[in-house]
């Protein structure tokens, strides 16, 4: 997927409610982190949309933002693709979305990769709108700058990059030789 250059970005959108609903049942697992949580979210979906042209969002990348870090509270990791992955896995059984899983599930697994995904536009966009986000907008990929700050304004960080360094550096003193597991090559 080559890089975008927009010449209008797509608008901001303050409330996605899919997005919202999918997420609520997370409040209490996610708990003080809840807000940042949200917010990466919401940077994530708008710079999707803007890598892809400012389509409207596929359920299953809605479902991929809500589930790509989940593994994190529920299970108390810095490893968390496969655990974020099954969460996945066991929300679209249950809401008969199984014909999903050939694009949520690389959206999970995949965001973290160093290099492009290879086979299907939607999975790298994906990758490449959290790897704006982590990178605080360092990694653009062909998105404006202007468009980038406009989103990390209207959803501020609220700690989820200094939760993200907490996590890694809880990681790092527990396991030295293995600092980032979330990472692909």
């Amino acid at each position: 997927m080559p890089p975008v250059t927009l010449t209008i970005s797509p608008a901001i959108t303050p409330e996605i409610p899919a997005l919202e609903a999918l997420l609520a049942p997370w409040r209490d697992t996610i708990g003080a982190d809840f807000i940042a949580y949200r917010n990466h979210l919401y940077r994530v979906l708008h710079f999707y949309r803007g890598l892809r042209g400012g389509e409207e969002l596929p359920g299953p990348v809605l479902a991929a933002a809500v589930f790509h870090d989940l593994g994190i509270w529920t299970d108390h990791t810095v490893d968390y693709l496969e655990p974020s992955a099954r969460l996945a896995q066991t929300w679209m059984e249950r809401e008969g979305h199984q014909d999903w899983a050939a694009q949520l599930l690389p959206m999970v697994r995949e965001h973290h990769k160093l290099s492009s995904y290879q086979g299907d536009a939607v999975v790298e966009a994906f990758r490449r709108a959290d790897w704006a986000d982590v990178s605080l907008g360092l990694l653009r990929f062909g998105l404006p700058r202007t468009y980038v700050a406009q989103v990390r304004t209207a959803f501020p960080n609220a700690g989820f990059h200094k939760r993200l360094v907490q996590l890694t550096l809880g990681q790092l003193r527990k396991r030295p030789w293995n600092p980032l597991p979330m990472l692909k090559f």
